[in-house]
């Protein structure tokens, strides 16, 4: 990496000076490798650090990019804009239930889902997103289920053409893939009419896989041994890739989608 070592330990260190030499208003101080705290609130580093590791060269960019985007989301966050203008640019993401073992979870605006994962909202800014909370959803009178519903209408105008690239296997099976790099990859599974738009292509019901945010594979429940390769690229995936969500696929049937994990 560019000026930043790959020891977890000592990049959170370089991070930390990276920031307080940019923004020596704030107050930072670590907790952990990948834990920054900021201003009270924790702040992990461990996507950032994924993302570097994608593109070492660049390194030393990245994190000043990602803590700009970072700290002008909470100050844009400290004010709440008023509903009839935030309601159509509020957005779906799917994470880790494992979320919550860095935030509060009474404070975080989300629904539960399958395969131990969550839904949570999000403001989609023209040049950052920002996190709803709790707080922010009771100040316009809305409910988790509320947002949930308007955030999937909105991903729903947001992806009216969904573009498709289709890959077909050797031995019988066939892929659908999603590349929008739009920060909404994985939350295209929300989409309401998903399986009528795929299932033609994909022998009727069929299997997703979101191992990060950025990924969106859909494919045919069968052949058993087509499925399982694909398993074992979406694991390394899951491990290398920025914002990972899960290992497990999703089944995607006309009555909605279920998770598959045990």
């Amino acid at each position: 990496m560019a000026n930043l070592p790959r020891e977890p330990e000592a990049f959170g260190e370089q991070v930390l000076v990276l920031l307080k030499r940019t923004w020596p208003e704030h107050e930072a101080f670590l907790t952990g490798p990948f834990d920054l705290v900021v201003n009270g609130r924790h702040l992990g580093l461990e996507n950032v650090y994924r993302m570097v590791l994608g593109d070492p060269d660049r390194g030393t960019e990245i994190v000043e990019d990602y803590l700009e985007k970072i700290l002008e989301g909470d100050e844009l966050g400290s004010a709440v804009l008023p509903f009839d203008l935030a309601c159509q640019r509020i957005m779906p993401r799917i994470q880790p239930e494992s979320i919550f073992k860095q935030l509060d979870r009474d404070q975080v605006a989300y629904v539960p889902w399958v395969n131990q994962t969550v839904i949570v909202f999000v403001l989609d800014l023209p040049q950052v997103t920002i996190s709803l909370t709790v707080e922010q959803a009771v100040h316009w009178g809305v409910s988790m289920d509320e947002l949930d519903e308007i955030a999937r209408k909105n991903l729903d105008r947001y992806s009216p053409d969904l573009q498709i690239q289709l890959i077909e296997s050797k031995d019988g099976g066939r892929a659908a893939l999603v590349n929008e790099y739009d920060g909404y990859d994985a939350a295209r599974l929300l989409l309401g009419r998903l399986h009528e738009r795929l299932a033609p292509e994909l022998d009727g019901d069929f299997l997703v896989a979101t191992p990060a945010r950025d990924m969106f594979v859909a494919m045919t429940a069968e052949p058993n041994h087509f499925v399982d390769r694909l398993r074992k690229r979406v694991e390394q995936d899951y491990r290398r890739l920025p914002y990972p969500i899960t290992r497990d696929l999703f089944l995607v049937t006309r009555d909605g989608v279920a998770g598959t994990a045990a």
